[in-house]
């Protein structure tokens, strides 16, 4: 598919088979996650790759969905503070940065048959105690990642003309 279909096409999926993914795909999504840009190329990230079989209750601490813990993998995005790039006014890239990141990993993803699904709700403290992250570190999304069980709904967007400004601000 190009990339204008992938785009359409993608969505969060919320419902997993079991199969696990081959190796040499899961190691294609990283790489795309490895290669987004990041705020002056620091990449101030680290992606913990968790295999989901048998610790269904673990991941349920951490999101209790139990379409979650049915995805073969779930990919924890972890932000490094102190290596971030900061603008002059001291704004912080780094929820940018991996944004970004999973946005890739995302798309790539999709690509090659396989689902996603982007978490920002969850109990960040679980995280950070099954990951056994540092405190220097930040679990900041969580992706789950297989290949999807379910059917897509057709996507709602606003009109472009209600997110599009040319040459400067016209809105109240």
């Amino acid at each position: 598919m190009n990339f204008q279909e992938l785009l359409r096409n993608r969505y969060s999926v919320r419902a997993y088979k079991p199969d696990p993914i081959e190796p040499f795909l899961l190691k294609q999504v990283l790489i795309a996650a490895q290669y987004a840009p990041t705020a002056a190329n620091r990449q101030p990230f680290k992606l913990i790759v968790i295999n989901t079989e048998g610790i269904q209750e673990q991941i349920n601490a951490i999101y209790d969905r139990d379409w979650f813990a049915g995805a073969p993998i779930i990919v924890c995005a972890c932000g490094i503070p102190n290596l971030g790039w900061m603008r002059a006014d001291g704004k912080s890239y780094i929820d940018i940065d991996i944004a970004i990141v999973m946005d890739h990993l995302s798309l790539a993803a999709a690509d090659l048959g396989l689902g996603t699904c982007w978490v920002a709700s969850f109990n960040v403290q679980a995280a950070r105690d099954f990951l056994r992250l540092p405190t220097r570190v930040e679990p900041i999304v969580l992706m789950s990642l297989g290949y999807p069980a379910d059917i897509p709904v057709p996507k709602v967007r606003k009109p472009l003309d209600e997110l599009i400004y040319y040459e400067y601000w016209e809105g109240g």
